[in-house]
């Protein structure tokens, strides 16, 4: 199946980028045999969850997709790294500088950066890891339900080589973040294959 992508955009999915850069996305992606299948979905804040997270290559990957349909998704880094001159580019990318010192919580510091922004998109890989884990990190849900932001999921499926957009915002299942989490990690194991699959 070709991607369509210029199918894969809402109306409301913040924008960055031009046509040279949706260009090399595209280039990349086809360089590499990858594409993207669905559609995203129509929110104006939203919290893409990206899963499973097993290799180096994902972020590559990650990045080709954003840049393909000109997507800005941003993501949480240590204020630290933010110094000059990469700063500015991680600014650019969507880097959402974070204060990780114990005085500093880092769900309320995302729940005040939704507050202060009327169209953004935060990226999170719940493993936080490229090893096997048991169970995801809660921090994803903790950062959605305080804020009010739904989730979406990408899943990465080695097998085929595509990225997997849900257009469907997820439903929570559970009573708590334990069941809500272990649903969702259930979903992603049953349908989709990391790169490096042992990691999974």
């Amino acid at each position: 199946m070709k991607a369509d992508y210029d199918n894969i955009l809402s109306a409301s999915s913040p924008r960055m980028g031009n046509r040279f850069t949706r260009w090399l996305g595209r280039f990349i992606l086809r360089c590499i045999g990858w594409k993207m299948v669905g559609k995203l979905p129509s929110e104006k804040k939203l919290i893409i969850v990206g899963m499973p997270h097993t290799s180096n290559w994902d972020f590559i990957l990650a990045m080709a997709c954003m840049q393909s349909v000109g997507l800005k998704v941003s993501f949480m880094m240590k204020r630290e790294a933010f110094r000059w001159p990469l700063g500015t580019i991680f600014k650019y990318l969507g880097g959402v500088p974070i204060d990780r010192s114990r005085q500093r919580n880092v769900t309320s510091q995302m729940v005040n950066w939704f507050d202060r922004n009327e169209n953004v998109w935060l990226g999170l890989t719940p493993e936080g890891t490229r090893s096997k884990v048991r169970a995801y990190k809660k921090g994803y849900l903790r950062i959605s339900k305080a804020a009010g932001v739904p989730i979406a999921l990408i899943g990465i499926d080695a097998r085929s080589k595509e990225v997997v957009l849900h257009e469907q915002i997820w439903e929570y299942t559970g009573t708590n973040n334990d069941e809500d989490n272990a649903a969702i990690k259930s979903f992603v194991d049953a349908n989709f294959f990391g790169i490096n699959p042992k990691n999974q």
